[in-house]
């Protein structure tokens, strides 16, 4: 571009180019409240030990450890946890309450009983291999707790809960259909909780394997034999 005409009607030089604004400085992030922090903290140091359980195996992670990992002090790791043990539990929480939103869904679902079956199958070998790890956290657990009288209580007490909720679940089905099944919803939920288990060993060691066919197929003629033998 010309500059402009100086007084003596000479050219005056150009103006230099001007530097770009600088960008706007970014709103700085909200602060958290105590109570996010504290989620915050609790997520960090479940995932943390997620990891370092399933890669060194539950007694030789250390709460240091952990809490290190999670980029925590131990401080924190006790202000929310007692001791791992209970972070276990709290994982398990999590777990169950996911397994049962998702069986809560299927059941809910406009389908026959066996294909609600055929699909709880699938769905729960699906989350197995979305989470592998947690297979292997489990099971480790479940053998420490034979060994650990007050920690197979607070383990049995979820496992109780959980099944009495999908008990309750295969009562209402059964009303639904105006069905008076053979044995008792309790007995069905356990049975189902034994099939998941088993299959969900055989997923750890032969991952290979079609387990979601599988689960899937022993959940159907399972409910299809209860239908053939009504009481």
């Amino acid at each position: 571009m010309s500059g402009e005409r100086s007084g003596d009607g000479r050219l005056a030089p150009p103006s230099p180019p001007q530097p770009p604004a600088p960008p706007a400085s970014p709103e700085p992030f909200a602060r958290r409240t105590r109570k996010q922090q504290q989620a915050h903290t609790r997520t960090c140091l479940l995932h943390s030990a997620a990891k370092l359980f399933t890669r060194k195996g539950m007694q030789q992670a250390s709460i240091d450890e952990i809490a290190q990992d999670a980029g925590f002090t131990k401080g924190a790791f006790y202000a929310n946890f007692k001791n791992k043990e209970e972070l276990f539990l709290a994982m398990l929480d999590e777990r169950f309450a996911e397994r049962f939103e998702e069986i809560d869904r299927v059941v809910h679902q406009d389908a026959t009983i066996e294909d609600q079956a055929r699909q709880a199958g699938v769905d729960f070998i699906r989350a197995i291999r979305a989470d592998e790890q947690w297979s292997r956290l489990f099971f480790e657990f479940a053998v420490y707790a034979s060994r650990n009288e007050e920690f197979r209580q607070e383990l049995v007490t979820r496992h109780r809960a959980l099944r009495a909720k999908i008990a309750a679940l295969f009562e209402e089905r059964a009303r639904q259909l105006d069905w008076t099944p053979p044995i008792s919803a309790a007995e069905a939920s356990r049975m189902t909780f034994a099939m998941a288990n088993g299959v969900a060993l055989e997923q750890l060691l032969e991952p290979e394997a079609k387990s979601a066919e599988l689960y899937g197929t022993m959940l159907t003629t399972f409910f299809t034999g209860l239908r053939a033998t009504e009481s």
